[in-house]
């Protein structure tokens, strides 16, 4: 089977990855005074930050397991599933460390803020949850579709059950994966749904992409779906609540964000795909290449891991509109620049994830 690289995906990450930069600077660093939601370029602006999240969580589902069924199909998978148990484990041991205060423990206190679960954990836990689903269901290609479908639709329409999860009598580490109650940003429900989906999305591109007219079908169904999505999901849930009476349909329906930033994501995705030809080895679709890097650049920057002393330590919620948007601008071209030419965390990982292999091969 012919396969194809995906290259609008190095420009979706690209522009996730910029849209985080700014998002972050603007959220942390602009004064409350100016946060009003009754302001319409606040009010875009916030609602545009919202999908940052759901896209990273999406392209990383569909990139890896997109891998994964390209390496299969060579017949040479198990190295492949290696190297995506090592990096999950890897990006969760990356976001503890960048809540790491050094200055703070050489004095003797220990802030349980560290076990706070953010992004990274979110999506080292996704990745090894998509190794169990592949295993699982490699040998039955349409049903691993259907279940990763299934996972995503389930982990949405079930948010109200786990939404207010406060799970006091288990230890903290634990509990931050699922509550939000000790201060996690992102929990592994609902968030997973979003790889569940990104990773359904892989199995279509790898069955079809190389078929003529994939490319413009794919395209107007992004946008359709997304367009379904955004302003559809939310009748339906209450439709399939009418029709059934189950009550969890309308409670979803009432507090529909998850399905609504699909569709949000879906429709960013038909425009990049539609400019692909524009984007191949663009410089932005490189920037899409150094995403890890730029995050752990701006977490040091901006939130001051390791030493406390980040921009957020002077100027927190001091700017106005004016400079909040100009720093934020001169913040992603400082951090891009610093991981084009001095950050190695993307070319660390790759060759600590070698070295791994390496070593576990002999052991075969």
């Amino acid at each position: 089977m012919q396969t194809n690289r995906l290259y609008f995906i190095d420009a979706v990450r690209a522009f996730a990855i910029l849209m985080m930069l700014q998002g972050h600077f603007i959220d942390t660093l602009l004064d409350p005074v100016y946060k009003d939601p009754n302001n319409t370029v606040f009010s875009i602006w916030n609602y545009f930050r919202g999908v940052t999240a759901p896209m990273f969580f999406t392209i990383s589902g569909l990139v890896f397991n997109y891998l994964l069924l390209r390496a299969y199909a060579k017949g040479d998978d198990k190295p492949r599933i290696k190297k995506g148990l090592f990096r999950g484990l890897l990006l969760i041991l990356i976001g503890y460390s960048l809540r790491v205060n050094l200055l703070s423990w050489f004095s003797g206190y220990f802030n349980p803020y560290v076990l706070v679960i953010d992004v990274l954990q979110c999506i080292g836990l996704s990745l090894i949850l998509l190794v169990g689903f592949y295993v699982l269901l490699k040998k039955h290609s349409y049903l691993f579709s259907v279940v990763l479908f299934t996972v995503g639709c389930l982990c949405f329409i079930t948010e109200p059950l786990y939404r207010d999860l406060t799970l006091e009598n288990i230890p903290r580490f634990f509990a931050n994966y699922i509550s939000k109650s000790n201060g996690s940003i992102f929990t592994i429900l609902p968030w997973f749904g979003y790889s569940a989906f990104g990773a359904f999305l892989s199995t279509i591109f790898f069955r079809h992409a190389h078929r003529e007219r994939f490319q413009l079908l794919t395209i107007i169904s992004f946008f359709m779906t997304g367009a379904f999505l955004i302003y559809g999901s939310s009748p339906f849930l209450l439709a399939l609540n009418e029709l059934t009476g189950i009550e969890l349909f309308e409670r979803s329906a009432n507090y529909n964000y998850l399905f609504r930033r699909l569709g949000d994501v879906l429709i960013i995705f038909s425009i990049f795909y539609s400019l692909e030809r524009f984007l191949k080895r663009s410089y932005i679709s490189k920037i899409g290449e150094k995403t890890l890097s730029i995050y752990v650049i701006h977490f040091i920057l901006l939130y001051g891991s390791f030493t406390g002393y980040g921009i957020k330590r002077f100027l927190n919620k001091s700017l106005s509109p004016t400079e909040a948007v100009f720093g934020a601008l001169l913040f992603m071209v400082v951090v891009c620049f610093i991981a084009f030419h001095y950050a190695k965390t993307n070319a660390f990982l790759y060759k600590l994830n070698r070295k791994v292999m390496d070593k576990i091969k002999p052991n075969e």
